[in-house]
């Protein structure tokens, strides 16, 4: 019976949060967008602005990713390549979703860069997100602590796609650009993500 609540909490709180991400979004692309044209007349306090909104979410997704050191440093790089070929974004997907995609890029480039020194940088399937901004408020804290342990059994790629999807409230075609994967692939690792999850909740 508290598996059950459990499950349906998560589906409630997953369903509910993305409804207002959604709404959210409309306004930050509108935000966005007008920081943006401030930026590129001239502007540097919306530099500063564009940071602030985003450098908070950047770092979150840096340590799902694995990152576990020089997290603040990933981040003014990606802020520092993204300033650098803003001139470039386009609004067919929303700059936070272009910003994942860069981070996500330096990670990988930091991870062959490592290996070439002979140092392997690798995920562990064992490593697991301890944040979940939206189901903390709605579930106990051992709760919590299950979900985060079923979370940590995925696959990386489960992982990834699970975060962007039900943390960051991303749609499967943005999920997608990040991943630089394709629409079918991540729908298809979010299921089994999904279905990972609820198997070892009711277990």
């Amino acid at each position: 019976m508290a598996r059950r609540r459990l499950n349906a909490s998560v589906r409630r709180s997953s369903n509910r949060a993305e409804r207002m991400i959604q709404a959210e979004q409309t306004d930050d692309a509108s935000l966005d967008g007008a920081l943006i044209a401030q930026w590129m007349a001239g502007d540097e306090r919306a530099a500063t602005a564009i940071v602030e909104r985003h450098a908070g979410a950047l770092a979150r997704f840096a340590v799902r990713l694995g990152v576990d050191e020089d997290v603040d440093e990933l981040v003014q790089d990606t802020f520092i390549k993204a300033f650098s070929a803003l001139d470039s974004f386009r609004s067919d997907s929303s700059l936070r979703t272009w910003l994942f995609t860069i981070e996500r890029r330096l990670v990988i480039d930091r991870r062959r860069s490592a290996a070439r020194r002979g140092r392997e940088v690798e995920v562990d399937d064992g490593d697991a997100a301890t944040e979940y901004d939206a189901l903390d408020a709605l579930v106990a804290d051992e709760a919590a602590q299950r979900l985060a342990s079923a979370i940590g059994r995925l696959t990386r790629m489960q992982r990834e796609v699970f975060t962007l999807r039900v943390q960051e409230g991303r749609s499967y075609k943005e999920i997608a650009e990040i991943l630089e994967s394709s629409e079918g692939a991540a729908r298809v690792h979010y299921h089994n993500a999904m279905r990972a999850v609820k198997e070892f909740l009711d277990d």
